[in-house]
């Protein structure tokens, strides 16, 4: 069968919109010859989309723009399959269960002539999908033609028990589709709709464990998967398909929307776009989430914070990469204790990527909040608070410009710090989004000569300088933290494996005390963390909705 992996980039909410992109491509896939065009899990919709579920107008929306497309494609000679969101026929009757289904709807000549229903509803990290769906009871394969096809909505296909050492369900949706197959008939095509999120490593985990279940079965499988980022979230397309031997005959580009038409009985196909490295893929991941959320926002342009530091300057390459110079203004905020080479360093950062650049000094601002605070401050130490008081000006100032001019603002913290606490709540904080703030430090640099693969647009010194917050005489992040290779292995292993600390300082050979004092940083700053502005997720665990920690809580590291 010639089937069209149509990987879209949906905008929860916008049914017109997200219409549009599915009536174009399947009028593409049709003059490409498809008889079946697969587009991704909730498309109509948007994934995720989270409590509007609840209101009963989204609901009907979903419906009515379903069959609207329906309408609109009536003359085309292809199945469509498509996934959206349908009421619970039983809960209307009986009051059983949730009032919805995550669906996949089959539309033929104008008229809905199918419905597949999602039976495993993910209840882990950034997934909350049984807040909302009943599951299926069971599911039934259906017949286009001559051949027959298995359709399984995302985490339908991932629980095979012979890839995973330990499932999170007792069904396995495959094996029963697959048991329902005639026998002396052709297997049936494998086809999944997915909205799954990409991090560091999902792409090929996806691949291999799809891989194994086309062996297993001795079917093709094809994979068709949203992309684009939503809030935090971020899809990586990727879609593909693979021959009843696990081989990959076709492969969508990942991080932007594409079109392919794959025959399944075809084997050793050579639509393949190329796999992206690590640090290449985690870039384009952070550029795509950066323009999605700025525009689908509604904004265009956006504000950087530009310390003469590395993040801020990777945040603003970023921005510019996703956005255009145009759209990208740089501001320095330079106090007593801010170097000449780092307000030199910002402005030849600003020339390189062609954005406007302002300087706004904030010494005198300093000096007359101290001047009110003197009668509370009398008798104490330079210390943290006149430190803060910096950052809270300069975060003060940023907002000030993004409200005049309708530019969000780009945070410019990294996971290191936002992990520890290093960080100022309603200063260096303050912003719309936290463009690297699932990045670790040691990964900054990485990016960040990424960056400058082609041309350099991060200044080396910029790259070279020790890191310093700059908010006293001869400040350097070491004074209050180890270097970033020592630290961050730490951060990796405590939040995104919840290795206990004793573990931690025994493989990598580390003083125990220090190794508690990190995470005991970790700990007590979970109510900086909760009032941040929404992370870019590009780990396996980030900070933010798939991370539930209570805030007031004594905890033993």
């Amino acid at each position: 069968m010639k089937i069209a992996l149509a990987q879209i980039n949906p905008t929860i909410g916008d049914f017109s919109g997200n219409a549009e992109k599915i009536i174009s491509f399947t009028q593409r896939a049709v003059e490409q010859g498809a008889e079946l065009v697969v587009f991704p899990e909730l498309c109509v919709c948007g994934y995720p989309p989270a409590d509007l579920l609840e209101k009963p107008t989204f609901i009907n929306r979903a419906q009515e723009t379903a069959q609207q497309i329906g309408i609109a494609t009536a003359g085309l000679p292809v199945y469509i399959l498509l996934g959206s969101v349908t009421r619970n026929t039983k809960h209307s009757t009986n009051l059983v269960g949730k009032p919805l289904r995550n669906a996949a709807v089959l539309l033929r000549r104008g008229e809905i002539i199918f419905e597949q229903y999602k039976r495993l509803l993910p209840y882990y990290d950034v997934f909350d999908e049984q807040r909302y769906f009943s599951a299926a009871e069971q599911q039934q394969l259906f017949a286009i033609g001559k051949d027959q096809i298995a359709i399984t909505i995302c985490e339908d296909i991932w629980n095979d028990k012979n890839f995973w050492p330990q499932t999170n369900y007792k069904e396995d949706p495959v094996e029963d589709l697959m048991h329902q197959a005639e026998s002396g008939l052709p297997k049936p095509i494998l086809i999944n709709l997915s909205a799954s999120p990409w991090w560091k490593g999902k792409a090929n985990l996806r691949r291999e464990m799809l891989g194994a279940v086309a062996r297993r079965y001795a079917t093709p499988v094809v994979m068709v998967n949203q992309v684009g980022g939503n809030d935090s979230l971020l899809f990586d397309g990727g879609s593909f398909a693979m021959d009843s031997t696990g081989c990959l005959i076709a492969q969508a580009r990942s991080f932007e929307e594409d079109l392919l038409v794959v025959d399944t009985t075809v084997a050793g196909g050579n639509q393949k776009s190329a796999d992206l490295n690590d640090i290449a893929s985690t870039y384009e991941a952070l550029v795509m989430g950066t323009r999605d959320y700025v525009s689908k926002c509604g904004f265009s342009k956006v504000l950087v914070g530009l310390s003469g530091g590395i993040d801020s300057a990777l945040v603003a390459t970023i921005a510019v990469a996703a956005l255009g110079a145009e759209n990208v203004t740089g501001i320095g905020m330079p106090s007593e204790f801010s170097s000449t080479g780092s307000i030199e360093d910002s402005r030849h950062l600003a020339k390189k990527l062609g954005i406007r650049f302002e300087i706004l000094p904030i010494r005198t601002l300093v000096e007359e909040e101290m001047r009110t605070l003197a009668p509370f401050f009398a008798g104490t130490q330079f210390g943290l608070a006149e430190e803060n008081l910096q950052s809270r000006i300069r975060g003060s100032l940023l907002m000030a410009v993004s409200n005049k001019y309708s530019a969000l603002v780009l945070t410019t913290g990294n996971k290191s710090e936002m992990a520890t606490g290093y960080c100022t709540l309603y200063g260096d904080m303050v912003g719309a989004l936290a463009v690297i703030g699932d990045v670790y430090k040691t990964r900054v640099y990485e990016l960040a000569k990424y960056a400058n693969r082609e041309r350099e647009l991060i200044p080396l010194a910029t790259i070279e300088k020790p890191p310093s917050a700059e908010l006293r005489p001869d400040q350097k992040d070491t004074d209050s933290l180890p270097p970033y290779d020592v630290l961050d292995p730490i951060l990796e292993a405590y939040i995104e494996y919840y290795e206990p600390a004793d573990k931690i300082a025994k493989q990598m050979n580390l003083d125990a005390a220090l190794v508690a004092d990190i995470l005991w940083l970790v700990e007590r700053s979970e109510y900086k963390r909760q009032q941040a502005a929404p992370v870019l997720k590009v780990t396996q665990k980030s900070f933010g909705m798939g991370r539930r920690f209570p805030i007031a809580v004594k905890t033993q590291v």
